[in-house]
């Protein structure tokens, strides 16, 4: 009684197995980089106040250096009351601690890549699950056969997004991502007019010394 069971239900067990290897399928080699990678040492604030911008950016800035903390960034980011302002707050405090503000292409590889340089990535997104607002938070690392990525973000340290529902979220939120980085610091594959932009921004910021140091740095390439 076995055997036409078996002959009965064996395509359906098959095409089953087939669609449980394809979910567990790797996404494709991103060229030239790394299949995973996580930044572990880059600093967390924790805290669900504001969207999470004064704990990215005061991680973000910590990152680089800097003693700081997201309750002596508020005021800065005129928070509370300016979250519609924020993307462009937070690029006026960053530049207030001289530091250059460098846009990225709207495109995950580019994202890995910085990752994988060791820079973290400054990002907002629209977490749909709790907050209707735009969420910010700093890309700490991927997995490409787990197909996530990792993000220091509110109340999580570690907070893991599959790489569609990132794109979907981040895409929703205006695919909006930026490095904060010392004047000497280049980014990966840094784009030449990019960089001088950011560096001329910075200069306008009143930290002309520190847009020096960065013309410098993408000349003594």
């Amino acid at each position: 009684m076995r055997t036409p069971f078996i002959k009965l239900f064996a395509p359906l067990l098959m095409v089953l197995a087939a669609a449980g290897c394809a979910s567990h399928t790797p996404a494709p080699p991103i060229k030239g980089l790394p299949d995973r990678v996580e930044l572990s040492s880059v600093p967390f604030f924790r805290g669900d106040t504001e969207q999470g911008a004064s704990m990215a950016l005061a991680s973000a800035l910590s990152q680089q250096g800097v003693v700081i903390t997201p309750g002596l960034l508020d005021k800065s980011l005129h928070l509370p009351g300016g979250e519609d302002k924020l993307q462009t707050s937070l690029q006026a405090t960053a530049q207030e601690y001289g530091m250059v503000v460098y846009p990225l292409a709207d495109d995950l590889p580019a994202l890995f890549a910085q990752v994988a340089a060791g820079y973290p990535v400054l990002v907002r997104y629209m977490d749909g699950t709790v907050w209707t607002s735009p969420r910010y938070a700093l890309l700490v690392g991927y997995d490409r056969y787990k197909q996530h990525v990792l993000l220091r973000s509110g109340n999580e340290r570690r907070k893991l997004m599959s790489f569609d529902s990132f794109r979907s979220a981040w895409n929703s939120a205006g695919h909006w991502a930026v490095l904060v980085q010392k004047p000497g610091q280049l980014p990966a594959n840094v784009d030449r007019q990019r960089w001088l932009k950011a560096a001329n921004d910075l200069g306008q910021a009143g930290q002309e010394q520190a847009a020096a140091r960065a013309t410098r740095a993408l000349d003594a390439q």
